[in-house]
């Protein structure tokens, strides 16, 4: 074999391996340039005592969109959050493995209340899950839901959730039944 033809075949090689660790590299579901996924224009409120407290949020409702999470995420407002949608009623469980952010994750039942709050320590591979079966999880940066007062029982308010629970969500546009077919 020639040398042009040894030369061809290393530079063919190596675009190969380039190529498919590009497609190795994990990303999100919604691939924008930053990495999020798409951001609902409804506001997901908690209803707490000391008032309401209002997030914009990234929605998880396909199995690739829940697993990949909020995975490699370095910075996020604190007033923004994810909110993990399942087509059921279940026990469900988080870990932090390629998460380096700290967050509280929120569990929330079908009927819209907080069932649990749990912290998430970054980069973790220990299980995180409450004690009983829930709907939905929001997960917002460490320490927020402790700052603004929010604690189990309090009511979560957005579409989706409010779909589930059989309630409308005045002021918010497309409330309705979630669609799990």
């Amino acid at each position: 074999m020639s040398r042009l033809n040894w030369f061809v075949a290393a530079v063919a090689v190596a675009l190969l391996a380039v190529a498919g660790s590009a497609l190795l590299r994990p990303t999100a579901p919604h691939g924008g340039e930053d990495g999020l996924f798409t951001v609902d224009p409804a506001p997901l409120v908690v209803l707490t005592d000391n008032g309401e407290r209002s997030f914009s949020v990234e929605i998880a409702d396909e199995p690739s969109e829940r697993q990949q999470g909020l995975m490699f995420r370095e910075h996020m407002e604190d007033d923004h959050g994810m909110l993990f949608v399942f087509s059921e009623t279940q026990q469900v469980g988080f870990w932090m493995k390629d998460t380096p952010l700290a967050l509280d994750l929120i569990f929330i039942g079908p009927d819209g209340r907080i069932r649990a709050i749990r912290r998430g320590e970054p980069l973790s591979m220990a299980t995180i899950s409450p004690d009983v079966p829930v709907r939905f999880v929001l997960e917002v940066k460490a320490g927020i839901a402790a700052r603004l007062g929010i604690e189990e029982g309090d009511r979560v308010r957005h579409p989706v959730i409010d779909g589930v629970a059989g309630e409308g969500n005045p002021g918010a546009a497309g409330s309705g039944p979630l669609n799990d077919g």
